[in-house]
């Protein structure tokens, strides 16, 4: 008689970011799946050719990990660009220009 192995399954999302465009995808994956594996299985490269996936930061839901981490039902993959301006430079500079993300009373 054979028994019936369940290889149980997890799905999780794929994201990367450009400023003018986004993609996200999910996947479905065999339990002890890595980032790596999600990432490869997604075949988000192929929706932003000459962007450098393979070798950019990854995380799972904005906290840093390797590629190497195994994944749980429910993770979001996120893959980093490099930024060109630090966002607290940014903010320093439209301070410093008294510029703000606030509304005026005027507006």
């Amino acid at each position: 008689m054979r028994v019936a192995v369940m290889t149980e399954s997890i799905s999780v999302e794929v994201v990367f970011a450009l400023p003018d465009r986004q993609k996200l995808v999910s996947v479905s994956l065999q339990a002890g799946a890595t980032v790596a594996d999600a990432i490869g299985q997604s075949k988000i490269h192929e929706q932003f050719p000459g962007q450098p996936l393979d070798r950019l930061p990854v995380g799972i839901w904005g906290h840093p990990v390797e590629r190497g981490t195994r994944l749980k039902d429910g993770d979001r993959v996120e893959i980093y660009r490099e930024l060109r301006l630090d966002p607290r430079d940014a903010r320093r500079a439209r301070a410093q220009a008294g510029l703000t993300m606030r509304k005026s009373a005027d507006a």
